[in-house]
């Protein structure tokens, strides 16, 4: 079979930290499609493949790695895949997208598999057991294999079969919980409640699977973010998952939370109040051993991440040293973060010379425009990562 003939399905998105996971599509897009906040899937209709889809996908992955081995063999590199293969397949257009895909994942050697779209469990125990055990035979070199599902879509599925599931190779389950406060959750649309989150999170646990439970930094705004801080580490507490991933807010204006900014139902909170929220929130984890992790070039203060309990006041103080910085400083370093170019409030030290730069851009801006033209430049820059 030549190169551009391999072809298997993708989705279009799935967790920052599954970014070096072989992709592999179950359903399409996300059976339920109404939360205010998500800019993801909307105007597509969600539909299930059938297990026979699926595993032609996965034998076409198994053809191209095995493929990609040969080369390795052709080359003289003895089936490694190392930077010469991989700049021979990139060199060369011969090669598809999808090859080039399944390259990259041997390279890096993750042994890491993501299940796309937004909640596969939503799909027959049954079938998704079937393609679990199909890819765990064609690949057994796989050590993890993670999917996204939804807190509503969980609690309907039996606790024998969320075991079986994990039996047949599923190992780890994202979910968005987003908030704790039912309230906000009946504002934002998302179709569950605070008691389900429970439910849903302590199953998958019970089922002996890992369990990423995402939180939304901001999703309250000004009008109820205290309220959204609280309740959600409350739900955290109730669950304990295995990790708390923190995706901060953002609302361009393809969001359909947009329309409540205009209409001046909803207020975005600033970068110092969202401090502020997610102090409130890791303050009131509690009893827990998750851990928490803030990976994403949304979240402002990415250094807020360890593991609970003993990381509780750390975590704080990365908290505490941006509040504490003269608000020249806060504005220099927050344009600096949501350029790319800091990752952390002692970066500001460290490089003089970005600083320079950051500053002068800072004051550039701010002469022309004045503060709200700084502010839509940071936001302008924020939003494309959405």
């Amino acid at each position: 079979m030549a190169e551009n003939d391999y072809d298997f399905e993708q989705g279009p998105i799935r967790p920052p930290n599954e970014a070096r996971s072989l992709l592999l599509r179950v359903t399409r897009n996300c059976p339920w499609n109404q939360c205010l906040f998500c800019p993801v899937y909307k105007g597509k209709k969600f539909s299930l493949r059938s297990p026979e889809e699926v595993k032609k996908d996965i034998q076409t992955v198994r053809d191209i790695a095995d493929d990609i081995k040969a080369l390795s063999w052709k080359l003289g590199l003895s089936g490694s895949v190392n930077d010469q293969v991989i700049s021979y397949i990139f060199g060369r257009a011969s090669y598809s997208d999808y090859y080039r895909s399944v390259a990259v994942w041997l390279y890096y050697g993750t042994g890491a598999c993501f299940l796309q779209d937004a909640d596969n469990l939503v799909m027959k125990t049954e079938d998704l057991v079937e393609i679990l055990t199909f890819l765990r035979e064609k690949f057994p070199e796989i050590t993890r294999v993670t999917t996204y599902s939804r807190s509503r879509t969980i609690v309907r599925k039996s606790l024998e079969s969320l075991k079986r599931i994990r039996e047949a190779g599923l190992d780890r389950v994202h979910v968005g919980l987003e908030t704790g406060y039912d309230p906000l959750l009946k504002f934002v649309k998302k179709g569950v409640s605070a008691a389900q989150h429970v439910e849903a999170g302590r199953k998958v646990v019970e089922a002996g699977m890992e369990l990423s439970e995402y939180v939304m930094p901001g999703l309250g705004g000004q009008e109820m973010w205290r309220e959204h801080a609280v309740e959600t580490a409350k739900v955290l507490n109730e669950i304990n998952p295995h990790f708390i991933r923190l995706r901060s807010l953002r609302v361009p204006d393809r969001v359909p939370l947009h329309k409540k900014l205009e209409e001046g139902t909803f207020t975005m909170q600033t970068d110092d109040m969202l401090a502020e929220e997610i102090k409130l929130f890791i303050e009131h984890l509690d009893g827990i051993t998750s851990t928490v992790t803030s990976d994403h070039i949304m979240n402002l203060l990415e250094e807020v991440t360890g593991k609970l309990p003993d990381d509780k006041e750390k975590m704080l103080e990365v908290i505490r040293k941006y509040q504490e910085l003269p608000e020249s400083e806060r504005l220099i370093y927050r344009l600096g973060r949501r350029g790319g170019a800091y990752s952390s409030t002692d970066d500001l030290q460290r490089d003089q010379v970005t600083y320079r730069k950051i500053k002068t851009l800072l004051e550039d801006i701010k002469s022309r425009e004045g503060l709200p033209g700084v502010e839509k430049f940071i936001s302008d820059m924020v939003d494309r990562y959405v």
